[in-house]
């Protein structure tokens, strides 16, 4: 390994190294309170050495930057997705001040394993090889399996456990796969990959030119649906998020989607080529995100538990952007429109979802509820809160000026653009049935009667999470253009 290596390395070791720093501090100091302000002061150190990198791209040169024996390349789609991912750390982090009160003795393991996890994501983004994609994947899974069970009562435990078995399943199923494409291909490099598909051409008829590459893309594709919470793989999804404290719900609803589609569009960008496959795996996405988005929306409906309610949510999003990998199919018109919407859709969803689950946080923290009923006459009881969470209702539903709104509108304009309009039709009633379930919050906050008249407060900490995550949701809703352009930068990267 050699410096440049370290450096193209150098956020996730900055990241790993915070997660150990804490470990250590918190043998030595008796006030646990600057446990959490050493976790969010010290992600500045990766957020630096990421801006490095970006910058590293502004002037002429490559493009991308390999390194670790070419298993890793850090370009700007990979950035971009660190940058999302360090901001989802950052206001989980933040929101968590108040809540780790619950479990003081261990809140530093607490902040380590949420560093150590995002760590794993991180390299997710990079990672251009089977073997460290998988790796990676290991390391951003069984921390969370920790954090899930973190409440050690009933529900929590049943979480994490629940979480670590169908992990393991889906890791296995995922790594069967994994070595029936090295057998077929030969090679666990992406790029390789590409280049023996290309080489070896189809067979007239099959899907993916092989019925072996066939099944063993069926696998990859389960063991992925798994991370992102789709259908039919989303059945982890509501009760961990239901056991799992407050904050790793959220992080889990951001974090791990996010770099679950990021290993998805680097493995299918990069080995399977779009200009023989794009088709094949095209169509499979297409029936996924229909699928993902009606059943997340239906089931949603019935919800009275608001972690449950976003559970489902989060699978019906898993579909939308699943819309995104659909429309790489086309064969004419802008071939960046599907991954740069999926990248738009992925930041604007981590502010919109850190926005609602950082006043849900501090809700019932207060109210020691999870049900719905419980959020009755917050419009008076708390009004900042329930103002951050109702915008972040209206930015899930797809209502304007929200960056939910531009979201959905990029991306079922990509799909249209690609001839898939059926998925479109779907993607909008499903936005409709959707407006049920999210307007439901906001009824029960404004027009119901509230259950005591005490006023809900938080901390400095809290306010700078539900203040950051509510004013992106709210600029980039009003003003998307910067993050569009971030979006679109990333995915030139992955489509040349």
């Amino acid at each position: 390994m050699s410096i440049h290596d370290l450096y193209l390395l150098s956020p996730e070791l900055s990241l790993a190294a915070l997660g150990a720093l804490i470990i250590l501090v918190d043998l030595v100091v008796k006030r646990k309170g600057v446990i959490p302000a050493i976790a969010a002061i010290g992600l500045i150190v990766p957020l630096t050495f990421s801006i490095s990198l970006w910058m590293g791209f502004a002037s002429t040169g490559p493009d991308q930057m390999p390194g670790l024996f070419d298993t890793l390349v850090v370009d700007k789609f990979s950035l971009f997705l660190k940058f999302v991912l360090l901001a989802a750390v950052a206001v989980v982090i933040l929101a968590s001040t108040d809540y780790v009160k619950k479990f003081e003795r261990f809140q530093a393991e607490y902040y380590a394993l949420i560093l150590f996890s995002a760590t794993g994501m991180m390299l997710l983004a990079s990672t251009t090889d089977l073997i460290t994609i998988y790796i990676s994947l290991e390391l951003t899974a069984l921390p969370i399996a920790a954090l899930a069970a973190f409440n050690r009562d009933v529900k929590s435990t049943e979480a994490g456990l629940k979480f670590l078995i169908l992990s393991a399943i889906s890791s296995a199923v995922l790594l069967y796969g994994m070595v029936i494409v090295y057998g077929f291909t030969g090679t666990t490099s992406l790029p390789e990959i590409a280049e023996h598909l290309s080489q070896m051409g189809l067979a007239a008829g099959t899907p993916f030119g092989s019925n072996a590459m066939l099944f063993g893309i069926v696998l990859i594709i389960a063991g992925f649906g798994f991370k992102i919470a789709s259908v039919p793989f989303q059945m982890w999804a509501p009760d961990v998020y239901e056991g799992s404290p407050t904050p790793i719900t959220a992080f889990l609803s951001v974090a791990s989607k996010t770099a679950g589609f990021a290993v998805i569009l680097r493995v299918f960008y990069v080995a399977f080529p779009l200009d023989v496959l794009s088709l094949d795996w095209g169509a499979i996405f297409a029936i996924l995100s229909a699928l993902s988005m009606t059943l997340g929306n239906l089931v949603a409906i019935k919800q009275d538990n608001i972690k449950r309610m976003m559970g489902y949510s989060t699978v019906a999003h898993a579909g939308y952007i699943l819309m995104g990998l659909a429309a790489v199919s086309a064969r004419s018109g802008d071939a960046t429109l599907g991954p740069s919407g999926m990248l738009f859709y992925l930041g604007g969803f981590a502010a919109t979802n850190l926005a609602a689950f950082s006043a849900i946080i501090a809700i019932t923290h207060h109210t020691k509820s999870d049900h719905i009923d419980a959020f009755a006459g917050l419009g008076r009881r708390a009004p900042l809160l329930a103002a951050v969470l109702t915008l972040s209702m209206l930015s899930l539903t797809g209502i304007p000026p929200s960056v939910g709104f531009w979201a959905k509108i990029y991306l079922f304009g990509a799909a249209i653009d690609s001839g898939l309009a059926w998925l479109v039709v779907i993607g909008v009633i499903n936005s409709v049935v959707s407006a049920y379930y999210y307007l439901r919050v906001v009824k029960a906050m404004y027009l119901s009667a509230p259950e005591s008249d005490t006023k809900i407060g938080f901390g400095f900490p809290m306010r700078l999470a539900v203040g950051v995550s509510f004013a992106a949701t709210l600029f980039f809703g009003i003003y998307p253009t910067p993050l569009l352009n971030l979006a679109r930068a990333a995915a030139d990267v992955l489509i040349s």
